[in-house]
């Protein structure tokens, strides 16, 4: 591990040995199998973990620095190589995992380290097979050609050019005909981009169908869950959360917009409307980066011991890029550069209650990286299953709520009442955008144009609420277009509902006991991916989310708090 003084801009970049590491990949494999004493196979756990770590890290770097600027030719090409040649490299790491399964001292590997280890290199074996590196390789390409056409938009508006970050400032505007204009724009801009959106889409569905095949699978979904680290629950517990969503969330989500409709005195709430939650506006936060940062950091170090060492760890190596800059990817994420036990946050700022989120939610991702990156003994367990590491982040905004009024001032319960609002009316989407990608991939026979009157569907059934104001192609389903999720990370999307079952599962243990639900909190963060999820959520004293009268009882605390 490298510690001291650096910076991220600072941090050479070099090219991974990909040769080098599949040689030495070799002969670790050679050395497990030839073993004869515990303490050697530990060293090679040591070694591997050395190699993979170093790998991952100059990965991570090229892939950060393309997503900062997507225009940067030579960061461009690292990433697409990277993206190239990893499912070329998989199989002798595989070999190396193998060997340790295989191991006569694995018995006391699990003993040290826990039975996840294995989970996790089983899970990894049976979602590879090198029938599917050539489908690998292109479905890299069309995903960064997706991640690219968001990236680069130039959106006339106002007199400005503006990429979709800028104009979605728009979508909360005090004059209701800019903000239907700013809707419009942006659902042109899509619309613009639907041909090639749909053949994106239609190549993806095939190829990875396809990988679905070539592992045994009538199609992509089983492969789809592996690769979201899903390991004791499927499809069929998914499929009854969505049912309580329906019947629990919807309603209240119905509501919640009725009293905003009111609010606002509009006979009918329009798509455009949603960001607009108070009639005298939404709450602004009360400077720029720059004053929101030095917030965040008084905030951390107000929370606990442990958060205020960690926001200074990342102000200090400058592991935050916030700005949002032509060029720059369209999107939000934590990663993580393990050569350096240091967590990676990306996002673009757009002067709305949005910044204060990435203040919490991608900050909670990177604190819970850096407890369990000094907490866990292997790196495996650096990171968690998607289904847990949301909590993480929307735990973080829930216990954040106490600090708005550094951010907003006077307008720390608009922001408060706002984001619990959207935090809850989330839900209905981020199930039907599940519920949609399920749909696609069981049916792939469907034309692009079926796949979009679908989702027109799961909106009746979801967002009944929902007016588009005669905007064609959002009336007959487009809107689906702009969630990269859907292109990018197949089957993640229902963790942020999954897991926001557990945020407000935060918020009321923490109204009744705060150092109690702190406690919980931090256990969660450090326990890592040691456990499985359902191990996991029990250790931390959380419920399960797929229990009948799950969302129940995480509506009857949100009617509570907004008083329905």
């Amino acid at each position: 591990m490298m510690y001291g003084s650096f910076t991220f801009s600072e941090i050479e970049y070099i090219r991974p040995d990909f040769q080098k590491i599949m040689k030495s990949a070799g002969e670790l494999k050679e050395r497990i199998s030839k073993a004869g004493s515990y303490g050697e196979v530990k060293a090679c756990l040591k070694d591997m973990e050395e190699m993979t770590g170093h790998m991952s890290t100059m990965s991570t770097i090229a892939s950060i620095r393309h997503t900062l600027d997507t225009r940067d030719e030579f960061y461009e090409k690292e990433n697409e190589y990277i993206n190239d040649i990893m499912p070329q490299v998989m199989p002798s790491l595989l070999a190396v995992s193998e060997a340790f399964m295989d191991s006569s001292y694995r018995g006391q590997l699990e003993e040290e380290y826990g039975k996840q280890l294995f989970v996790s290199m089983e899970l990894q074996k049976k979602r590879f097979c090198e029938k599917n590196i050539p489908l690998m390789q292109r479905e890299a390409q069309l995903t960064n050609e997706y991640q690219k056409i968001m990236a680069t938009a130039e959106i006339p508006f106002l007199g400005e050019t503006r990429n979709l970050y800028g104009l979605q400032t728009f979508f909360g505007h005090e004059d209701r005909k800019v903000r239907a204009a700013a809707y419009k724009a942006y659902s042109e801009f899509y619309h613009g981009k639907e041909e090639r959106l749909e053949e994106i889409w239609d190549e993806l569905i095939r190829i990875r169908n396809e990988m679905g095949r070539n592992l045994g699978y009538e199609n992509f979904i089983p492969v789809g869950y592996m690769q979201q680290g899903r390991t004791d629950y499927g499809a069929s517990e998914v499929a009854s959360f969505r049912h309580q969503v329906r019947e629990e969330a919807v309603p209240v989500c119905e509501e919640l917009y009725r009293c905003q409709r009111e609010r606002l005195g509009v006979d009918t709430l329009m798509a455009y409307d949603e960001k607009r939650v108070f009639p005298d506006g939404n709450a602004v936060p009360m400077g720029d980066e720059e004053f929101m940062v030095s917030q965040a950091q008084k905030m951390y170090h107000d929370m606990s011991e442990e958060t205020g060492e960690f926001i200074d760890f990342m102000i200090g190596h400058e592991l935050m890029d916030l700005v949002n800059k032509p060029g720059k990817a369209s999107t939000g994420y934590m990663t993580s550069l393990l050569d350096y036990k240091a967590p990676f946050v990306f996002s673009c700022f757009n002067h709305t209650i949005f910044d204060m989120q990435v203040l919490s939610h991608e900050l909670g991702h990177a604190f819970a990286g850096y407890r369990a990156m000094r907490s866990q003994p292997v790196s495996a367990y650096y990171d968690v299953s998607t289904d847990i590491a949301e909590i993480h982040s929307m735990g973080m905004e829930q216990f954040a709520y106490k600090y708005a009024e550094q951010f907003f001032g006077e307008q720390a319960d608009k922001y408060r009442a706002a984001h619990l609002q959207e935090a809850v009316t989330f839900i209905p989407f981020g199930t039907a955008v599940d519920e949609f990608q399920h749909i696609c991939y069981e049916n792939p026979e469907l034309s692009p144009k079926e796949r979009t009157l679908e989702w027109k569907k799961l909106e009746e059934i979801y967002m009944p609420w929902r007016r588009y104001d005669a905007d064609d192609f959002f009336d007959r389903g487009g809107y689906w277009y702009h969630k990269l999720h859907i292109f990018l990370y197949p089957f993640y999307y229902i963790n942020y509902v999954l897991t926001t079952m557990g945020a407000l599962e935060f918020a009321a243990k923490n109204v009744e006991d705060h150092e109690k639900a702190w406690e919980n909190y931090l256990k969660l963060c450090e326990c890592g991916g040691s456990m499985s999820y359902l191990e996991t959520l029990r250790y931390a004293d959380l419920s399960v989310p797929f229990e009948e009268g799950s969302v129940g009882k995480a509506m009857e605390y949100v009617r509570k708090v907004m008083r329905l």
